[in-house]
Formats: structure tokens, sequence, C-alpha cells
């Protein structure tokens, strides 16, 4: 099921073929482990390999649980801690291990139905170690920083993943809520010992967003608290300095462009890798996570020291591996960073390494007939084959989720009694909840991404502005038909590429009452919507909502107007499949009578289209 040759190449031409920018890899380093080079600048010369994994989210193998294969297509990249071990393997060899240090930078434990099996359906501990663990201690990490992720499932399962782990979990600015003290350790040291020389010590810090505060709430109110990454990295990395590290490397779970999906909600922005570089001295290299995006190598002067910080992040998934190249130099006595470089290497043309693979075997099999066990049933069929030019019950249902966990969160905050509406697009033609059993596999295909959901406040003037917008996806006809649907949709087709995809066209549904309009097609895109109305009331364009929507449309996916300036009043960082899936586990039986009524319509002037 899963072919895995360690020697499918050489080393040296698997390392060529998967380097991804950056600076150059191969070649450069022949030297036996951990021995000064000779050459360079100045006597005493040794270069020093930092290998990081970020937002690895449950994945070790190459594998889909929810369609039940390989990620094997052209639309995804492969995945998997099995994957990045060979890779890191790989260059240990190449390098040397004694001179590598091997580093992850957090949201661990979270993110496939792997994941959430050892959480929620056997939890780890009593003898079960998280799969998780057991590939990062196999692969051999020197230290991993918390991310965000890691808290989802309450302090309890995190304090016994910690414990299963061989390297320190670290988390700076994860604070004891009554003491202040670190809750988690916040650095550790690293001693690469050089034949000849005294050793370098390596200072490693973890940080974490602090948007924790906000998104698990919940499970971390009263326990642990966050403080920002600049401010505490500013108290500790002297601490780490005092301690006799040469060098210091932060794994840092914060994107590198700085942003705050929670506005102003926390003092602290949550992407802050690059202020840190920015303003707290003495920082050499920071392997940075969060943002699930690709760095190779990035350079950031600090505005202290002059000196320049290199940045790297490798994706996300174990899509890529990054390999950052420290140059060091004895001066006086002591070492110090000469040179610095950074590449990622790409989990595509790696096999997966055989004794993570086999050791994992067990779970993962476990889990896959887990996925396509019954969670459920459906009192009739949802199909999603119509969605795009109908109200459907799939796409209903979608909302219906989405609305009641915003509506919950909102408990208690000043928006509780604020209506709640939600987003929905028809993802795929071919999704369809069976009449009977419903699987794991068959509701996560009515929502084929990974999105997570959040709330924003919305205007009916913006609501309706939003539902305009949507609109636009429909082509302007005469009549009332019949039409076939490629007559009245704009749809990306394999005869019109440059089409308007379904999922950028969404359906709009009230959780306590109904929201209900027409779409008339009569008209140019841009004054379609008519009769919006909210509990048989006319929407008002000073009326307010809040908006459950996901993560892609609320960071402008779509374009649609307003989303990204919105207030955001629910952000717990929750994917929206998982949601759905935990819907049907704990409702145990979906019931479209109970949730789904003809709400939108398509419309000439004032008469139904008829769409074939």
């Amino acid at each position: 099921m899963h072919p895995v040759v360690r020697h499918a190449t050489s080393r040296r031409q698997l390392l060529a073929m998967t380097m991804i920018g950056g600076a150059g890899v191969v070649g450069a380093v022949n030297a036996p482990a951990a021995q000064a080079v000779p050459g360079g600048r100045g006597k005493g010369n040794l270069r020093l390999t930092v290998l990081g994994t970020t937002d690895l989210h449950g994945h070790v193998y190459n594998w889909d649980y929810f369609s039940d294969k390989e990620y094997d297509d052209a639309a995804h990249n492969d995945v998997g801690a099995a994957k990045c071990a060979t890779l890191i393997q790989a260059v240990r060899e190449e390098r040397g291990a004694d001179s590598c240090i091997t580093l992850d930078a957090g949201d661990t434990i979270q993110g496939t139905p792997l994941a959430y099996y050892y959480a929620k359906i056997d939890p780890i501990g009593k003898g079960v170690i998280h799969p998780m663990a057991l590939a990062m201690n196999q692969i051999g990490y020197d230290a991993a920083a918390l991310g965000n992720h890691e808290f989802n499932y309450g302090m309890d399962l995190l304090r016994t993943f910690q414990s299963q782990l061989h390297h320190p979990l670290l988390g700076a600015n994860a604070l004891d809520w009554k003491t202040g003290k670190s809750a988690f350790p916040a650095y550790t040291l690293k001693r690469i010992h050089v034949r000849g020389h005294k050793p370098v010590t390596v200072g490693i810090v973890g940080l974490v967003t602090p948007g924790v505060a906000i998104w698990d709430k919940a499970n971390v109110e009263g326990k642990v608290k966050f403080n920002g990454i600049v401010e505490q990295a500013a108290k500790v990395v002297p601490e780490v300095k005092k301690a006799g590290a040469d060098i210091v490397i932060v794994s840092c779970h914060s994107g590198a462009d700085t942003s705050s999906s929670y506005g102003d909600a926390l003092p602290y922005p949550e992407n802050a890798s690059t202020l840190l570089a920015q303003q707290v001295p003495d920082i050499d290299a920071i392997l940075v996570g969060h943002a699930h995006v690709e760095i190779p190598q990035r350079f950031v002067t600090n505005e202290k020291t002059g000196k320049q910080v290199l940045l790297s992040e490798p994706l996300c998934f174990g899509e890529r591996v990054t390999v950052m190249d420290i140059g060091l130099r004895k001066t006086k006595g002591q070492w110090e960073v000469a040179s610095s470089a950074a590449t990622l290497l790409n989990s595509n043309t790696a096999p997966e390494d055989p004794t993570v693979a086999a050791l994992l075997r067990t779970p993962h099999e476990k889990v896959r007939t887990y996925v396509n066990g019954v969670i459920g049933t459906c009192v009739e069929t949802m199909s999603g084959a119509r969605a795009c030019v109908e109200d459907a019950a799939a796409v209903d249902f979608i909302n219906l989720v989405q609305a009641q966990a915003v509506k919950a969160g909102l408990a208690a905050t000043a928006d509780e009694s604020t209506p709640v509406l939600s987003i929905a697009a028809p993802f795929s033609r071919t999704a369809v909840i069976p009449k009977g059993d419903v699987t794991v596999r068959d509701v996560a295909g009515l929502y084929i991404y990974d999105n997570t959901l959040l709330g924003i406040k919305f205007t009916g003037k913006q609501v309706k502005a939003y539902l305009e917008t949507s609109a636009t996806y429909f082509q302007q006809v005469s009549g009332t038909g019949p039409f076939d649907m490629d007559e009245v949709t704009n749809a990306k087709t394999p005869t019109s590429p440059n089409g308007t995809p379904d999922y950028n066209y969404d359906v709009m549904g009230g959780l306590d009452a109904a929201l209900t309009y027409d779409i008339d097609l009569s008209v140019p895109a841009g004054s379609r919507i008519r009769d919006l109305a909210y509990d048989g009331k006319p929407v008002a364009d000073s009326d307010t909502f809040v908006i459950a929507i996901n993560n892609y449309r609320q960071s402008g996916g779509g374009g649609f107007p307003d989303v990204t300036t919105a207030e955001v009043v629910y952000n717990r960082q929750n994917e929206i499949r998982q949601l759905i899936i935990d819907w049907v586990t704990e409702n145990k039986t979906i019931d479209p009578a109970t949730f789904h009524q003809v709400d939108w319509k398509l419309v000439s002037g004032s008469t139904p289209i008829e769409v074939n």
C-alpha cells in the first residue's frame, strides 16, 4: 500500500532532486561530523546544520484518509513525517549527524483523522502512545515548539503528549495562569562537540502565537496565559545567552508577515516572526511556522545590532524540510556566526522512511477502519449535484453546523443575541450523504477543504452586497427556461476553463430564523438580489448580523466585499469538516426536514426559472 524504497537513489542525488530555492545544500561540506572545517574565514571554522519541519498536523503517511488513498494528483504535494524522515536522514548522512540539529515549529497533534482518533476515539495515555510522538521520537528531534493547535484537545491530552516525547516541547510565552512562570520549558541547550575545540552551545527557544488565548479560551482560561512573542523573547533570549549559548535558534509558531486574524482583540500580533528578528538582539535564525507558506530563505536586519537574522518556513504537512546552514568561526576563543543560508527540501521526490512507516502501520490501519465506519444515519439522500442552481439540503446542512458552532461561541459575549447567518458553497457536485448509514468519509466528502470557521460582524447593507457578489456566478438570461445548468451559470468547466468555480458561489442562510431572497437573472450582475428578508421582515441597511464564514473567504478568497475588514467576533481555529463530523457523531441522525427549506431561488422578474 505504501511502497518504500529507502535507497531509490543516492543520498546526494536525493538532496539534489529535492532542493527548493535558497542556498545550495549538496557538496558544500564533506568533512567528518562535528569536525572543524579547514579553510574559509579564519581557523576553526565549522558548519552547523539546522533541519526543520512545521505544521505536520497529524500527517505521518502521504495519505488522504477521506478518499482512502495516497495523495498522488497534481493538486497536492506529497505529505507526511515519514517522507521528512528520509530527507532528514539524507542530510545527516551528508553533513554528519553530530553537526545537525532537528527542530519542529508546532501544530503536530491536530489536522487529520489520525490525530483526531488518538485525541477523541482512543485517547492517548494508559499505554496508548500518540502516533506523532512515535514518529518524532524515531526521527530524533532535538526540540519542538508548541503550536496553537496543540491546545485544541485540552491541557490533559497535551500534557500526556508532552510526556511521550523524547525531546522538549518548548513554549517560552505560555505562562502559568497564577504564577506567570513558564508552563512549558522556555528553551533548551544543545552542545555540539568539535574535535580539537570547545563545544558549540546552541540555545533553542520555542514560542507560540498568543492567539491561543482566543482560539482555545475554553481549554486554557484559568490555566495558561500567553505573553507576546517579542515581549517574552526579550526576556528569555538574554537568559539563554547567560546560560552559555554561543548561538540562538528560535522555533517560532508565528508567521513571518506581521498580521493578526483577531484584529486588536489582543495587544500582541498573531504573526510576529519578522518583528522578533527585528527587535530582539542575539537571535541567529528562526524556524517559522503557523502561516502554512513556503519561505526557503529570508534575511531580516536586527534594528539594534544590524546583524542579519535568517528565517525559513517549510510550508506545512511535511511537504518541505528546512535546511539551515550556519557557518561558525572562532574569535578570541568564542564561537560566533560568520554566515548563514537556507533552502527547502521537497518531499514529493522522497520515499517514505521504512522504519517510521512500519512503526505507524497499526495506528494507521485502525484509523482507516474508523474513517470507513458508520457514525450516524441520514433520513434521506442529500446531494450536491444541483446545489449551485437550487436550494439544497446538503449546503443547508453545512450552514447549520457552522451557524450552531458560532452561536455557541458567542455565548456570554456582547453578540450573544445578534442574529447568526452562515455562508457555504456547493463545493462538490459529486458529494452525496446517502440515505441510511453515514460514514466519516461520506461526511468529509461534503466539505472537501481544510477551512476553519470564523464569525464576522456585518450590516444588512453588507449582507446584500455580499450576495450580489455571489450572484455574479450566474449568467444573465431571458425568459424562465427550461435551461440547462451551464446556460445559467458561469461555472468553470472543461469547455469554460476561465469560468467561476462552484466554490465561489456562496449560499447564505439563517439559524434561528430564515434568511430569504431571490436572484433575478433577467438583470445584470450587481442588482439581482430581490426581496431580501430575515424572519419575514425586509433586511434594513442598518441591521446587524454575525456571519459564520470560512477562513479562505474571510481572508479575501473569491474577492467578496467587506470580509477582510469586518470585525472578527469568533475564531477558534476549528476545521469545518471536523465540526460536521463531530455533529453527526454526536447527533447520530441527519434529518433534512429539521433544517432544510427553500429560502432562495433563481427568478426572472418575479417568476421562478426552471433549470434542468
